[in-house]
């Protein structure tokens, strides 16, 4: 690769590092405790990221569900020992770090705590790309000085982008709707390690032409074809990309910083990171990892996912897939469940499979092939048809709208056009009051707000631990 390769006038690439959030996240289902992340942070704060990812995503529910951490803590503690690096968090909008859609005024003391405990860079995504669920975080965090980085799902309904939904057009009238809005990076999230390296460089350079913002990419190894498409993606001018140390990058995590910081070396994209330390710094994250190593998914030889490149069915969203038909005793239907799933989204708006959609588009795929189409339906599949997750990629199915939303002898549900947080009504003051015999802090009050059977365990534990 020389100079002559890349377009326009390009400056050293900028790494986000996932490996304390993502990383642990995609590989080790998000089990990695802050004390292991202490031997590492002082020497990660030396490599010279563009940020540190450590919150944020599914870190919130397993710390103080499976690890007994107080979340809020992390970010805290790490802060003690990477002084230098911003630190970032993923945020699903109005969703926060849970599974449903919270009131503005949970979206508005949530954000407020996170600036507080040392967030500087905020990833907000909406899983249906409808960015009126962005409103109120994205006020918050304008309000704090914070950075709001608008993030665009990345998703496909053809082998490459483009076709009637996903195409190029769509994501660069979301890139100009995330301009209006204020947003200092635009980042396209590939949640699903789909996007194909020569489609990269057509989205990347497209969006360098038309908008001043950096451009980040963040996508999965899933594939294989994740470190292509970033180099594709390096030549077209992108600014920031997400990669983590070796030990937790490759298979449905990032790619590894190691191999692309030495690709990149002697061309205008160098990172200038020092090879030695990034290899040092992955050595000692062995000697951690290794702890960890029981939930590392070591059933196939390849570390490579082909199938998806077939079904573009995301890996998390696979497992879920097994699981339920496993408990039906019908995992022989599995090759008719990935049928039905590109059927499914159509029916339901095309949503992006990302959480909390994909587990909704899944879960009522496997029910319409084992009991008949929109037989049983979810309530999660009834709130997305009524409009309370957004607005989707494109119409709902009028008939299977109907089948969703009839409601017996009592009539229909209704649907709502309306921003989804214009109808949830506030919740903080009523938590306040049913936690306070528990929640002993607004951070704890928050914990049972986001998540109120688990957090009230959680909260109870460490009431009792102090008394």
């Amino acid at each position: 690769m020389t100079n002559e390769t890349f377009k326009g006038n390009l400056t050293p690439l900028k790494v986000l590092d996932t490996t304390l959030r993502d990383g642990h996240q995609s590989l080790l289902a998000t089990r990695m405790k802050t004390e292991d992340m202490i031997p590492i942070a002082e020497r990660m704060d030396e490599v010279g990221f563009w940020a540190c990812e450590v919150w944020g995503g599914a870190t919130f529910d397993t710390m103080h569900r499976f690890l007994k951490e107080d979340p809020w803590a992390r970010p805290k503690t790490l802060k003690k020992y990477i002084k230098k690096t911003p630190f970032s968090m993923l945020l699903r909008g109005q969703n926060l770090v849970g599974y449903r859609n919270y009131a503005d005024d949970v979206v508005r003391a949530f954000v407020d705590k996170a600036c507080e405990v040392g967030i500087d860079v905020f990833r907000v995504f909406d899983a249906l790309n409808d960015f009126r669920n962005f409103e109120t975080s994205v006020e918050i965090i304008k309000k704090n000085g914070k950075h709001f980085q608008g993030t665009i799902c990345y998703s496909l309904t053809e082998r490459r982008m483009g076709g009637e939904v996903f195409n190029l057009e769509y994501y660069l009238n979301k890139a100009k709707q995330l301009e209006d809005m204020g947003a200092d990076t635009i980042c396209i999230k590939d949640m699903a390690g789909l996007i194909a390296p020569y489609d990269a460089y057509e989205l990347v350079t497209a969006l360098k032409k038309q908008f001043q913002a950096p451009i980040h990419l963040h996508t999965h190894y899933t594939s294989g074809m994740a470190s292509m498409s970033y180099l594709k993606a390096a030549e077209a001018g992108v600014d920031i990309v997400d990669c983590a140390l070796a030990p937790f990058a490759l298979r449905t995590s990032q790619p590894a910083v190691e191999p692309i910081a030495a690709a990149l070396m002697g061309t205008l994209r160098d990172t200038g990171f020092d090879l030695n330390l990034l290899v040092g710094l992955s050595q000692k994250l062995e000697e951690v990892a290794k702890n960890y190593r029981q939930l590392l998914d070591d059933t196939k030889m390849a570390v490579i996912d082909t199938g998806v490149l077939l079904h573009q069915v995301p890996g998390g969203m696979i497992s879920n897939l097994v699981n339920q038909l496993k408990e039906q005793k019908a995992i022989d239907r599995l090759a008719d469940v990935y049928k039905e799933i590109p059927k499914t989204r159509r029916e339901l708006g095309t949503p992006p499979l990302v959480t909390p959609t994909s587990q909704i588009v899944g879960v009522q795929a496997v029910l319409n092939v084992l009991l008949g189409p929109y037989k049983f339906v979810t309530q999660e599949t009834r709130g997305l048809v009524q409009g309370l997750y957004g607005k989707t990629p494109t119409p709902i199915d009028p008939e299977v709208a109907e089948k969703v939303l009839k409601k017996g002898k009592e009539g229909r549900y209704e649907q709502y056009e309306v921003r989804p947080g214009d109808v949830l009504p506030p919740e903080l003051d009523k938590v306040k009051s049913e936690t306070a015999a528990f929640a002993e802090t607004d951070e704890e009050q928050l914990i049972c707000a986001l998540f109120p059977s688990t957090g009230k365990v959680f909260c109870e534990e460490r009431k009792d631990q102090k008394d």
